[in-house]
């Protein structure tokens, strides 16, 4: 049996962009820098790494589109954070955001990372940012390096 998968290794000259929600920013900076962080210890060169900030989740799926239909970006890292409040509004953020990513990323056959945290805490969230549950950036942005390595991989 052929086994075929993504190597862990950034490809030299493809550009990738991190797309933001800047909502809960101090939960999504910590994302980002996991993503950063992901990328440099990957092979990447930060030349090739453009971040992409949007008001928050709710807005990641337009931005997606515009990035993915200017044809600049081989792939996409999506990050934000949405916490549980007091009313449904995060339930209806949660659900779009993410069905909004899904739609855009099947739409272009690209890789697109999703590392939007939906939590009901803002302790959840750091957990999820950079301490006891690791860095949910840093975990997107490998799955984008694979995902983009997979795609050369079937494309040959």
């Amino acid at each position: 049996m052929n086994i075929v998968e993504g190597k862990l290794q950034v490809q030299v000259g493809k550009k990738i962009a991190i797309i933001n929600g800047r909502f809960n920013h101090i939960i999504t900076d910590r994302l980002v820098e996991g993503a950063e962080d992901a990328y440099v210890r990957h092979g990447g060169n930060t030349e090739d790494l453009d971040l992409i900030l949007v008001p928050g989740a709710f807005e990641i799926p337009l931005a997606l589109e515009k990035a993915l239909a200017s044809g600049k970006y081989e792939a996409v890292c999506c990050l934000g954070a949405v916490i549980r409040g007091a009313t449904p509004h995060f339930d209806y953020i949660s659900a779009e955001a993410t069905k909004g990513v899904a739609s855009v990323a099947l739409k272009y056959g690209k890789p697109v990372g999703f590392g939007v945290l939906t939590v009901d805490t803002i302790e959840q969230a750091i957990e999820r940012a950079g301490s006891k549950a690791g860095n949910k950036g840093a975990e997107a942005m490998i799955t984008v390096i694979e995902m983009l390595n997979l795609y050369t991989e079937i494309d040959v």
